[in-house]
């Protein structure tokens, strides 16, 4: 491979933009820095362990972030595909990503508000010491969500497809539209749904520290339940279930869980309800020791993003 490299003095991005390897300059623009209202007429990509904050700025092609790098966009457009390494973090405002977005195992998270993006993917953890999240609040999903890892939380969010989650440390949905179906399975902390409306069948199985749907339950504050189009089944659980004010345009099944499903009278279930017969009052109080303590810790997404926009600063604030 030639070694030469070429500068692409047509980009006025702040900070620092230099173009890949000669074999590549045309399809590569390198961001180390702060950009503005451009166009990059290719693919995007931010080194390993640099920042990149970008307001404003036009991407043509793909982005790729590499391991332990960040980039942060506000008001930007993404004509391609947004791909994270290990370790990197991708946070989008009020940005539209035409194409999907593919958190690497061990990425550190991606988190969309008022943005909308293609099919998002978090790939799992595996040998990595990484927990990965999902947050995204105010967003359109134009496809599927597929967790596989970290914390899932979806806000006031559409998913135009199906929502899966497995093996995650919780899947929580509030206020939000799912157009296809929703499985969360073998979650470490559990689920919870609330104010929420789901048009496909809705799974939660193998889940640890309770699955929550609606109000009056252990894990979540929340003041309402949600509207779900087809069946929903609960099985499996350990640390408690409770399904209250919920409109189910199906049958309703929670059997197999630990303690046995609280299924409260305000709800209304089309097809009927299976569940288990309430145990005795000391297997009741043994199952409730099986709970599991929950974290949240939504702050990090913060965190991770005011220290990437400064050190995207402090690479290179200049004129535009």
């Amino acid at each position: 491979m030639l070694k030469r490299t070429a500068v692409l003095a047509t980009l006025s991005f702040a900070g620092l933009f230099v173009a890949a390897p000669a074999a590549n300059a045309a399809l590569v623009t390198h961001c180390v820095g702060t950009g503005g209202a451009v166009t990059v007429p290719n693919d995007l990509y931010v080194p390993a362990g640099e920042s990149c904050a970008l307001t404003g700025t036009i991407v043509t092609g793909n982005v790729s972030v590499a391991a332990g790098g960040n980039l942060v966009v506000s008001g930007g457009r993404f004509a391609g595909d947004v791909r994270i390494a290990g370790n990197g973090y991708f946070d989008a405002s009020s940005t539209e990503v035409a194409g999907p977005v593919v958190l690497a195992a061990g990425g550190y998270g991606v988190f969309l508000k008022d943005a909308t993006s293609g099919a998002v993917t978090v790939r799992a953890k595996g040998s990595t010491t990484v927990d990965s999240f999902l947050y995204a609040e105010d967003s359109t999903i134009t496809g599927t969500v597929n967790a596989q890892a970290g914390e899932v939380q979806v806000d006031r969010t559409s998913v135009e497809g199906n929502l899966t989650s497995t093996g995650t440390y919780y899947t929580d949905v509030h206020d939000s539209f799912v157009d296809g179906t929703l499985s969360v399975l073998n979650s470490a902390t559990g689920s919870v749904v609330c104010g929420s409306s789901v048009r496909g069948k809705a799974t939660f199985a193998g889940n640890l520290g309770g699955v929550q749907l609606g109000p009056n339950g252990a894990l979540d504050s929340c003041a309402s339940g949600g509207f779900w189009g087809r069946d929903v089944s609960v099985t499996s659980t350990t640390g408690g279930v409770t399904i209250d004010d919920n409109i189910i345009d199906g049958a309703l099944t929670a059997t197999g869980n630990t303690p046995v499903a609280k299924i409260a009278d305000t709800n209304r279930v089309r097809r009927g309800v299976v569940t288990d017969p309430a145990p005795a009052a000391s297997a009741a109080r043994s199952a409730a020791r099986l709970q599991v303590t929950r974290d949240d810790d939504t702050a990090k997404a913060g965190a991770r993003r005011a220290e990437a926009v400064q050190e995207a600063r402090v690479a290179g604030p200049a004129d535009l």
